[in-house]
């Protein structure tokens, strides 16, 4: 038995935390119930034949790191699904790379935090979260946890709990641990010593009871949580020892002076605590003796051989092949498929795979038994399984970047909190430049511009500072400092150069024939002289790309009115004569849309909450750390019997984003379906924090309106917001108003508050289809001759029958239904307006566009005697007429 002094046992200040089952939800320890047996041959959902892992590509993140991506490929039901694995790679025999545990806040036992907080405080490269937890107590490990080379967590009695370790000459190990230990007095009296640093657990072990329950145990200053520990079921006995010397003695009580490094508390229940009381004065003198015994082979372990250890949960992988499973796998929710973190080795013992696998967005999640499969799939030896769900995460530093991120998207919505992780840390010094990698946009339009940086890495492949130039190998645009400005289309090489060292990034700058649409929010604008409309505009190219378009930078042209658009805003200066609708047509290249103006509209009342038949309630993101109500309150305003809509909220708790929700009954309030705009009175309460509203369309899309970026003010506030209805479906519904932080730690955002809204109007426009809306065109194929409402008059040219398709003479028809037709001879390109709609062609081609979106018809426009037909199933279909067929007399009819 290895023999310590308190300064050899508690050097450390900050500790490493295990856990146990972040999915679990434990209640009080009188409660607890034992985990299982101690092996479990198979389980259900057996990875098929057909499962693959499909390498998909790696990075460096430093001299002996590598992050490798991988998609795991399987058919589950006779349903192919897949999901991404992600490895960390970790070459031991690099010098320079080593890992170490993570701990909570401030490095405590107990204290939660996220991975990402947890790297960062430390220093590391990289790093994954640890075991499981008990999500009802502090969060501290139920498993041995090292740090450099003290023991500041024991493992506890639990069945086939293996723990992954690294000893101080880098070998990796994976293996099952028990605990033993004593404290001995002044009287040479002693007592089993039953662990440090732990939360309460139920035994499996027969013949034990609840972990803290007769029991003796020691609290370091590693220990964060409110109480030693909470849930215990046991009113304790304290020692305070400092230096070898007890200090202060409380009978069924606890010590509430603060544990120094050099120092600890002996906490004891029933017999232990008889034993303290007994032989223990303050003054005398005590000493403490614990080691490990490895239960392969029950031989006694030295915790100063080790340089760090963290617990796992059930054994995965043993000799190469899938291993049974060492415990009950009913907690970690082992046949269902989640998220997946697991770590283990190589044969040969220099490498160690750190690997997380995610349920996200397509990704599907693992099984255990599928976390087997790709386990062995990437050639390790020996592997154990870590905390999953939610609490899977992978961070990084991607190289030639100083800061973390995040290596792929969590299960939630914002990062958990967990109770230890482990970090992938270097030692390399300061090197020479040995790379650059350009960031920037990929892609921009002409005339835009776009900044570039370059990050450098040294031989280590560790971030180092780097003067660049900048230069582009193409004449597509020019360079001022590391600002670049498309002139023309085309793609671009840029450079980016430091001293002998130099990279390229290429840039895309977009063309018109790129563009697969070019849409504008905003709605319908008022036709008046000085009326005004904010209008977004986001391109999407063909390849899906989407890019958000400086107006600034389009060529704008004004049917109908005149006009000016600057910083984001169509401003009407006069309007024509007798025009009820208008059109500001916006080109990039060629490439163009329309916003519809019109005279007409008319404001309605959604709700003013005074008289609400539906129940309003109240929803908060995420549930287990926001707070909030929603309601109607009255006297808000000067009327004292007028009522509002009260939404509150509390961000304190948690972090990443959080909400509070005011759902307007179960299907929402009914709006026009020809909205344009919403209008709201706002008690502002001066936090900068979000609000928003949310639209839900017929097929259950949902849509977002922005009413404030930044709830600044205070006191009321009417705020009108346009509302695109371009991509809402059928009948729409307001559903929900909101409050949200993306961030409540940012500075200038206040962690809680409440606003009032109230009077929620809605704007409806509706651009007039034409004058002669009413009109009757009849023409017959190959005859000049036709009627209009019922009168006959002579055409240019005659409809045609080509192939299966009719062309009717475009300029006639749309002269007749009062439709705008715009036409230029140099291009060929040819535009007709009718109401809210812009169809624009070129002759010969069959691509169109429509309302700013491309489309290709079966066939194309084509001119004839100085006169443009185009096929009449494009016209009505796409212009909203009707068109009626006589073949008897080969006659078509439009209105």
């Amino acid at each position: 038995m290895r023999r310590y002094t308190i300064k050899q046992l508690f050097t450390k200040k900050k500790a490493i935390m295990i856990m146990l089952t972040g999915a679990l939800v434990i209640t009080p320890i009188q409660q607890i119930l034992p985990f299982g047996s101690n092996h479990y041959m198979n389980i259900a959902d057996a990875a098929t034949n057909s499962s693959s892992l499909v390498a998909i590509g790696e990075n460096i993140i430093s001299s002996g790191v590598v992050r490798k991506e991988y998609t795991f490929k399987t058919t589950r039901s006779s349903k192919a699904v897949s999901t991404g694995v992600h490895v960390l790679e970790i070459d031991l025999s690099n010098p320079y790379i080593s890992l170490q545990a993570l701990s909570g806040t401030e490095g405590q036992v107990g204290k939660r935090t996220t991975v990402m907080d947890m790297s960062k405080n430390t220093g590391a490269i990289a790093a994954i979260n640890g075991d499981v937890f008990v999500m009802k107590n502090e969060g501290a490990s139920l498993g041995s946890q090292i740090v450099k080379g003290s023991l500041v967590v024991s493992p506890s009695l639990l069945k086939g709990m293996y723990a992954f370790g690294v000893t101080t000459d880098k070998k990796p190990s994976i293996d099952m641990y028990t605990f033993e230990g004593n404290v001995t007095s002044s009287t040479g009296q002693s007592f089993a010593l039953s662990g440090i640093n732990q939360s309460t657990y139920s035994s499996d072990v027969t013949g034990e009871a609840y972990s803290h329950s007769n029991k003796l145990y020691i609290y370091t200053s590693a220990w964060g949580g409110a109480q030693r520990p909470i849930n215990s079921g046991t009113t304790p006995t304290e020692v305070l020892v400092v230096d070898n010397v007890v200090k202060e003695i409380v009978q069924n009580g606890s010590i509430t002076s603060t544990i120094p490094s050099n120092g600890y508390v002996l906490r004891g229940h029933k017999d232990a605590a008889q034993f303290l009381v007994t032989n223990m004065t303050v003054g005398s003198t005590v000493e403490a003796n614990y080691n490990l015994v490895s239960q392969t082979t029950k031989q006694k372990v030295d915790p100063a051989k080790f340089e760090m250890m963290v617990s796992g949960h059930t054994l995965l992988v043993e000799n190469g092949k899938a291993s049974s499973f060492s415990r009950d796998i009913t907690g970690v929710s082992g046949s269902s498929y989640t998220s997946r973190t697991a770590i283990g080795y190589s044969a040969d013992g220099k490498k160690v795979y750190m690997v997380t696998s995610e349920k996200s967005g397509s990704n599907s999640g693992l099984s255990l038994k599928e976390l087997q499969t790709v386990l062995v799939s990437l050639g390790v030896n020996k592997a154990v399984n870590l905390d999953g769900g939610g609490s899977t995460t992978m961070v990084e530093r991607k190289l030639g970047y100083s800061s973390l991120s995040l290596a792929h998207a969590t299960q939630e919505s914002s990062l958990r909190s967990v109770a230890n992780g482990i970090g992938v840390f270097t030692s390399a010094p300061k090197g020479s430049l040995n790379g650059l990698i350009v960031t920037g946009g990929n892609s921009i339009l002409i005339g835009q511009s776009i900044n570039f940086s370059a990050l450098g890495y040294d031989n280590y492949y560790n971030p180092i500072s780097a003067d660049v130039s900048w230069s582009s190998l193409n004449s597509k645009g020019s360079f001022s400092g590391n600002t670049f400005t498309a002139t023309s289309a085309g793609t671009v090489s840029v450079k980016a150069t430091s001293g002998s060292v130099s990279a390229l990034k290429e840039l895309q700058v977009v063309g018109g024939d790129q563009i697969k649409s070019l849409v504008a929010s905003g709605g319908v604008g008022t036709l008046s002289a000085g009326a005004s409309l904010p209008v977004t505009l986001k391109a999407t190219l063909k390849n899906g790309d989407t890019h958000q378009v400086d107006g600034n930078y389009l060529k704008w042209d004004f049917v109908g009115f005149s006009g000016t658009f600057k910083d984001g805003t169509i401003t009407v200066k006069s309007v024509n004569a007798n025009t009820k609708t208008g059109y500001a047509i916006a080109s990039y290249d060629g490439f163009t849309t329309m916003i519809p103006f019109s005279n007409e509209q008319s404001v309605s009342t959604v709700e003013n909450f005074n008289a609400v038949g539906y129940s309003i309630t109240n929803q908060v993101l995420p549930v287990d750390v926001t707070k909030g109500s929603a309601k109607l309150v009255a006297g808000s305003t000067s009327d004292s019997a007028d009522k509002a809509l009260q939404i509150s909220y509390d961000f304190t708790a948690g972090t990443g984003t959080k909400a509070s929700y005011a759902k307007l009954g179960e299907a929402g309030r009914t709006l026009s379906s020809n909205l344009t705009a919403l209008a709201f009175d706002v008690n502002g309460d001066g936090s900068n924090n979000w609000l928003r509203a949310e639209i839900i369309d017929s097929s259950g899309q949902l849509h977002y309106v922005d009413i404030a970026k930044s709830v600044n003010w205070t006191g009321w506030k009417n705020i009108k917001v346009n509302v695109d209805t371009s991509a809402m479906k059928g009948s729409i519904k307001l559903r929900r108003i909101y409050m949200i932080s993306l961030d409540s730690s940012k500075a200038g955002l206040a962690t809680s508050g409440q606003i009032a809204v109230d009077n929620i109007m809605q704007y409806t426009k509706t651009a007039n289809s034409s004058e002669n809306s009413n009109t009757v065109v009849k023409l017959f194929i190959d005859k000049k001759q036709a009627t209009v409402n019922g009168k006959s008059t002579l055409l240019d040219v005659a409809p045609i029958l080509k192939g299966d398709y009719t062309y009717l003479p475009l300029r006639f028809v749309t002269e007749q239904l009062g439709a705008t037709l715009q036409y230029d001879n140099k291009t060929k390109v040819v535009k007709v307006f009718n109401g809210s709609t812009m169809l624009q062609m070129t002759l010969g081609k069959k691509e169109y566009v429509l309302n700013g979106v491309r489309y290709e018809s079966d066939v194309a426009p084509f001119e004839t005697n100085g006169r443009t037909l185009i096929p009449v199933r494009l016209f009505s279909e796409k212009l909203g007429y009707k068109v009626t067929y006589n073949h008897t007399e080969r006659s078509v009819t439009i209105q």
